[in-house]
């Protein structure tokens, strides 16, 4: 080990985090070349592909390595968070009407094509400009820009280095959801925590929420599934002793690392688009099913970030600034108030940070703090952490009708299949309470304000 692997986490959540091999992937990442301070790990960390889900590592940005495993299969995974002028009580007698409407508009599922078909040179546009692309084509508003994370395009992003093959799976998936653990779900606050800083983001209790939760399907996938050959290769040639092969790497300034680089960022701005194309389309369905004016709705943007991803930021590490590549893996950024990269807006209070957790229970809005930037690369957790794995999911909810017991709890749900929505029980993760609270516990972040589930759609 190179540096330590840190542990953010109470006594309480230790022994089954200790019961997953997480902790020693952990302990593996600590070993890789360049690696700066420590290998981190937040408190909803589980078993993942080399990296744990739940990891942060930051490599130094001349002299370390980039690595697929550190950013996952599905790259720029990560949240929109939206805000109505709508409360709970004028939603309710339409909430059936409006979880059928964004169904039927929001394509949900495995290989679903989007709203938006678009050819090959016109996703080489899409993957160079992000949200803005979306924008551009009447598919959303310039407003949302100023509100997501690197303002929805990333620089860098380079077609040349993306194969033929994922450029084919995403000409068509512009728009959608996926499956799995992503979906919209709509709720309202619940409760504020600091109603100061509610007030900055423009919450209010009873308001109604929107959150999207998905990625850059299957381009992104394509990408690391592509990469992790090249990075095999490269890690041999360059004869890194590696202790999982799963951590295939490549030095930054390499040509396979830059190659990678290179097109990690173009399904960064993939997803970008993506979930700026869902947002459009969820503002027609809630004014379709709730027959009023988009503008009487108000769905804006609080704040959309990334929990999949690599990027070069400058940080204090010994008292130094450095630049570094932040790997974060089921991790997003908290940066702390005062940072240039926060919204104006936003500014006095840091970052938001968007915690959505299972869809039976409730998510949080947090902020990014002092300690985070000292301790945590400017990182807290990103959800509530699995317990169960798909196939342990699907085997407890057999003989359950998983929707009913949902609907009983006030939380009406739509999904593709049975399937989808019983291997998302909300048994199978942990509760993501306990999540924030160890964040909050540790420093590494502030709660705002509980959001609760009114619907939800899957795929």
């Amino acid at each position: 080990m190179q540096v330590p692997a840190r542990i953010y986490a109470t006594a309480e959540m230790m022994e089954s985090i200790r019961s997953d091999p997480a902790a020693q992937q952990a302990a593996n990442v600590a070993c890789m070349q360049g690696i700066v301070g420590a290998s981190l790990a937040m408190p909803d960390i589980h078993w993942g592909y080399g990296f744990p889900i739940g990891g942060v590592a930051a490599f130094d940005a001349r002299d370390g390595v980039v690595s697929p495993g550190g950013v996952g299969y599905d790259i720029n995974c990560g949240v929109r968070l939206m805000a109505s002028k709508l409360t709970r009580a004028e939603v309710l007698p339409r909430l059936r009407e409006l979880v059928n409407q964004l169904f039927r508009d929001i394509p949900t599922g495995v290989g679903a094509e989007g709203s938006v078909s678009v050819n090959v040179e016109e996703l080489k546009q899409v993957v160079v400009e992000g949200a803005a692309w979306a924008v551009r084509n009447g598919l959303g508003s310039k407003s949302d820009l100023e509100y997501i994370e690197e303002r929805g395009c990333i620089r860098g992003a380079d077609p040349a280095h993306v194969s033929a093959r994922a450029w084919e799976r995403g000409r068509e998936q512009l728009g959608t959801l996926g499956s799995g653990n992503h979906f919209l779900e709509v709720g309202y606050v619940e409760e504020i925590y600091d109603p100061e800083q509610a007030a900055v983001l423009g919450l209010f209790k009873d308001q109604v929420t929107v959150i999207i939760h998905c990625g850059s399907r299957g381009f992104g996938y394509q990408i690391c599934d592509d990469y992790l050959a090249v990075m095999d290769r490269a890690a041999r040639k360059c004869g890194m002793k590696l202790p999982d092969r799963q951590l295939a790497c490549a030095p930054i300034q390499s040509p396979e690392g830059q190659a990678y680089l290179g097109a990690m960022q173009c399904a960064i701005n993939y997803a970008f688009a993506n979930r700026e194309t869902i947002a459009h389309n969820a503002r027609l369905a809630f004014a379709k099913a709730l027959r009023a004016k988009p503008e009487e709705v108000g769905l804006r943007t609080v704040y959309e970030i990334a929990h999949n991803i690599a990027k070069f930021e400058t940080h204090v590490v010994d008292g130094k600034e450095r630049r570094l590549c932040v790997h974060r893996k089921g991790a997003t950024r908290a940066f702390a108030a005062g940072h240039p990269e926060i919204p104006d807006q936003y500014r006095a209070i840091g970052q938001p940070v968007l915690i959505p957790g299972d869809m039976g229970r409730y998510s949080f809005v947090l902020t990014g703090t002092a300690k985070a930037m000292e301790e945590t690369f400017g990182s807290t957790c990103h959800g509530a952490g699995r317990m169960l794995s798909r196939n342990q999911a699907k085997h407890a909810a057999k003989g359950r009708d998983v929707i009913r017991e949902l609907e009983s709890k006030g939380v009406i749900v739509r999904g593709q299949s049975r399937r989808s929505v019983d291997e998302e029980i909300p048994e199978a993760y942990k509760d993501v309470t306990d999540v924030v609270e160890a964040c909050e516990l540790a420093g590494i972040s502030h709660k705002v304000a509980k959001l609760r589930p009114m619907c939800c759609i899957k795929g």
